[in-house]
């Protein structure tokens, strides 16, 4: 009976730590939660499907079901599966899946926090909803991002920048803040530079630079600062931040000593004008 308290305790942390990563860093909502009007989540169908369409060049997608369904989410994927499409792109069926949804991105996952996103994936409410197929065109651009093509490990966890790094690779902060002004992802030369316009139904923004130049950059930012941004979506002159920060709703949930290793390693950046 103590080994069965000890796996179901052990399994309930697995759980918490899962449901901690999706729900406050990892932002899985964005893309796989339909929204009503106003673009508010429909959360009593929760991760069963994004309204949102993505059409490229290369590819037309939508975010799909990730619902524990047998039939129209992945109730019928196994525990291997669901991780080799979140760190490596590739579905149960062997095609590429789009670079929308951020997998290199996770290929940093320790194996332990792996194991807990599937963990709370199984335990989401399963709910049957047939998303849009993906439509491929064309040869997909994938970039890898520099410093994250290989787990960490827990050990790599408990330095305050390289953890730092880690929560905000696994948020993809990235995704919008090294894109040239033209549209490029580009990991090398704007790294946290940002400089993209992104265009949307709900107008137009800038990813500003997020890395510690004094004058164009956070430099100049006390830690709260920082985090009040994080958290609030709040500029340093109360300035409030367009969609695509929402996701400080999220980041609202994280805990202190996360928001402090983020700030600890953006405050490490190398200063881009």
């Amino acid at each position: 009976m103590l080994l069965a308290a000890a796996s179901d305790v052990s399994a309930q942390a697995l759980l918490e730590r899962g449901s901690y990563l999706v729900n406050a860093v990892m932002v899985c909502d964005g893309c796989h939660t339909p929204r009503g009007p106003g673009g508010v989540f429909v959360m009593e169908k929760r991760f069963s499907g994004g309204s949102q369409t993505w059409n490229t060049p290369a590819y037309t997608v939508k975010g799909s079901n990730i619902t524990p369904d047998r039939e129209t989410g992945i109730g019928a994927w196994s525990d291997a599966e669901i991780k080799r499409a979140l760190t490596a792109g590739v579905h149960r069926h062997g095609r590429p899946i789009s670079p929308q949804m951020p997998f290199p991105f996770y290929t940093i996952l320790t194996p332990h926090d792996l194991d807990a996103t599937v963990a709370y994936l199984r335990s989401v409410t399963p709910v049957r909803n047939e998303v849009q197929a993906p439509v491929y065109k064309s040869a997909m651009r994938v970039d890898l991002v520099p410093g994250a093509m290989q787990p960490y490990t827990e050990d790599d966890l408990r330095d305050p920048v390289k953890r730092g790094f880690y929560l905000a690779t696994i948020a993809h902060c990235m995704l919008c803040h090294s894109r040239r002004p033209d549209g490029v992802q580009d990991y090398q030369s704007s790294w946290g530079k940002g400089g993209f316009v992104f265009v949307e139904p709900w107008g137009s923004a800038a990813s500003p630079n997020i890395t510690p130049h004094p004058k164009s950059g956070i430099g100049a930012w006390s830690d709260s600062e920082i985090k009040r941004a994080l958290t609030h979506a709040v500029s340093r002159d109360g300035r409030a931040f367009k969609p695509p920060m929402a996701r400080s709703a999220f980041f609202s949930r994280m805990s202190e000593a996360d928001l402090d290793a983020i700030v600890a390693w953006l405050r490490s950046l190398p200063p881009l004008e």
